[in-house]
């Protein structure tokens, strides 16, 4: 396993940030999830929580830290270990989406602007497979990685106040889909019909960094079918191991 020349930084009285250098790829997410593990296992004790960034992990502890240049040594101990024995399993999560143009509602700005039939935006979308890179800004939104160059978009300027539960957009050089109704300005493309957070459950998001998504196109019936087995607790969603 590759070593990459890390920074760590005192993020308050009880939590450290650890850095990776500022380039988004999948080698680098392996390393960042891989030393994740590895402090899960040595230090489930003192560790309150390790949130995955692109490039970075935010470790917070259940006390305040007394000396953090001991505990930057812990962790860059912990980081040259060996990293064989805590691989952890990935899963390719199979999701439905529809593209319908009463979900799709910036199809045809995408379309025009990027010089692409609205099928080819939607063939090119829903035939590449993505990387998990984090989950953020709202509980389960997944940012993905590996969008064809030829569907980057920017960002809306003015975002939308309402967007439905289930959106999938572009913004930039990613796609990602909205969990619940919030705000945002991110380009949207369709609608999937399946449910991305569940507070309930005892892994309230069905994915994590690491894993992939793989769309597929559905048609309007279909999205109400999966939608109506969603809501009463009998959809299951496909996924095979990596």
């Amino acid at each position: 396993m590759n070593s990459y020349k890390l920074t760590y930084k005192s993020f308050g009285n009880r939590a450290i940030l650890i850095e990776w250098p500022a380039k988004i790829d999948e080698k680098t997410l392996k390393n960042v999830i891989l030393f994740k593990n590895k402090i899960l296992k040595k230090n489930t004790k003192v560790i309150l929580e390790v949130i995955t960034g692109y490039n970075s992990l935010t470790i917070t502890y259940k006390f305040t830290i007394k000396n953090i240049y001991s505990e930057f040594s812990v962790l860059k101990s912990i980081y040259l270990s060996d990293f064989s024995k805590i691989e952890k399993k990935n899963y390719r999560w199979k999701i439905p989406v529809c593209y319908d143009k009463k979900f799709g509602i910036d199809l045809q700005e995408i379309s025009q602007k990027n010089k692409l039939e609205i099928d080819a935006i939607i063939h090119l979308h829903s035939s590449q497979i993505y990387t998990v890179f984090f989950i953020g800004f709202t509980p389960g939104f997944l940012y993905l990685g590996g969008l064809d160059k030829r569907l980057f978009f920017d960002r809306k300027s003015t975002p939308r106040l309402d967007i439905k539960k289930g959106a999938v957009g572009i913004g930039g050089m990613q796609t990602g889909i909205y969990p619940s109704q919030s705000s945002g300005g991110w380009n949207i493309i369709g609608n999937s019909p399946i449910s991305f957070f569940n507070p309930k459950s005892e892994e309230p998001c069905f994915a994590k960094s690491g894993d992939q998504i793989q769309f597929y196109k559905i048609d309007c019936e279909e999205y109400s079918q999966i939608k109506s087995l969603v809501e009463s607790g009998f959809y299951k969603l496909e996924r095979e191991i990596l």
